[in-house]
């Protein structure tokens, strides 16, 4: 059918794929498998997916070097499948641009489980940016950022920054919600949804994503504020 949705299973082992491939075409998802990371980038130029489920090690290329090539090229899910259960792990996908995480051995229903979540979850923040368009301001400066509300834009000075999705939803909310301290668990439920298989966590690594790209220094941000133990702010 036309209207399936498509996933890419970025897989080397061959029994891991065949059960990933068996369960996402019995949840009603068309699948294409590629075992060699040193494909992937060639392919998503070729044709159009929904979301990859994206294996971390790798022949050829690893799911880090992937995510980090792919990441500015789509803005669809990426869900990370790894033997590694490490936090550090986690963390450093989830700062690479991926949106979600599994750990081998898994429940494949947990995984289908995962993937409906990341693509309802896409879908809602896109949709929701194209109905709340006419009530939005067109823009929001901040010293030399500028946030093209409506155009999911955003400059520093003249250069233009590539955000995915998710990272404009959170910089956009808290933008347009300015001096007001939000807590993890807040921008949790709304950027993610409270039907999302995920943890807050993930909103610290994205608050980290986004002061890279817009703080003068990262690590003495003055737009983008920590309110230790409550939460964060945008300045304005």
């Amino acid at each position: 059918m036309a209207d399936r949705k498509r996933v890419l299973i970025v897989e080397d082992d061959a029994d891991i794929s065949m059960v990933e491939e068996a369960y996402l075409e019995a949840a009603g998802f068309q699948t294409e498998i590629v075992t060699d990371g040193a494909e992937v980038s060639d392919l998503i130029e070729k044709e159009i997916f929904d979301l990859i489920l994206l294996d971390l090690m790798l022949p050829g290329k690893s799911g880090y070097e992937i995510c980090r090539e792919i990441r500015d090229k789509v803005d669809i899910p990426i869900l990370m499948v790894t033997a590694r259960t490490g936090s550090v792990d986690k963390i450093r996908g989830l700062g690479l641009g991926a949106d979600d995480h599994i750990s081998k051995p898994f429940d494949p229903a947990e995984l289908v489980a995962r993937v409906n979540a990341n693509l309802r979850q896409y879908e809602r923040v896109t949709q929701r940016s194209m109905e709340e368009k006419a009530e939005q301001p067109e823009e929001i400066r901040v010293h030399d950022l500028r946030i093209l509300i409506n155009s999911w834009k955003v400059y520093k000075g003249d250069r233009e920054i590539k955000f995915q999705n998710r990272e404009f939803g959170l910089l956009k909310f808290l933008a347009m919600n300015p001096n007001i301290v939000f807590s993890k668990e807040q921008l949790f439920e709304k950027i993610w949804g409270c039907d999302y298989v995920g943890d807050s966590a993930t909103v610290m690594v994205h608050i980290n994503r986004i002061r890279e790209k817009i703080e003068d220094d990262s690590r003495d941000p003055k737009i983008l504020e920590t309110v230790w133990g409550a939460g964060y702010r945008f300045n304005k």
